[in-house]
């Protein structure tokens, strides 16, 4: 028995020796979000992605749109990535000066609403090209694929953004 739990220990380190490897070679490691709505739609998000959601774990956060109607929640996103270089946010139907004028859940209050979103939201183009390793990688909100959910209307979109 001895002899067995040895073995297994070092068989648990190699284990681990090994996942730190590939994970080395693994590359980056995206977060890809969209239509979050918190905390206007939802208080918090549900453990299971908590537990994931670590600073430093990700290298990246792709949102594609509807933040939220909090600021907080994209300095929440900055902070997972160490960099707000990193995230990489278009503006959604219901984020401030998207699509659609704004309105929606992220409306601002009767009392100035939150006037640090508002000026954010603003800030986020309706599409954004990244380049991430050897892929040219597309953002855009699905409420500008028309007709919503039609593949040959997205493929459209990839050939006028000109990406993978």
């Amino acid at each position: 028995y001895f002899h067995y739990s040895r073995d297994l220990e070092s068989e648990k380190r190699s284990a681990a020796q090994l996942i730190v490897t590939m994970a080395a070679n693994f590359g980056e490691l995206i977060l890809l979000l969209g239509d979050h709505h918190t905390p206007s739609r939802t208080h918090t998000i549900p453990e299971p992605f908590q537990r994931m959601l670590v600073p430093n774990k990700m290298q990246h956060v792709i949102c594609t749109g509807n933040i939220g109607g909090d600021a907080a929640e994209y300095e929440r996103l900055k902070e997972l990535v160490g960099n707000g270089s990193c995230v990489h946010c278009v503006a959604g139907e219901y984020d401030f000066g998207g699509a659609s004028g704004g309105g929606g859940c992220s409306s601002p209050s009767a009392d100035g609403g939150n006037a640090a979103l508002n000026n954010l939201a603003r800030s986020f183009p309706e599409t954004k090209v990244i380049q991430l390793g050897s892929f040219r990688i597309g953002i855009i909100g699905g409420h500008q694929v028309v007709p919503w959910g039609e593949m040959s209307a997205l493929a459209m979109v990839r050939r006028r953004l000109n990406v993978d």
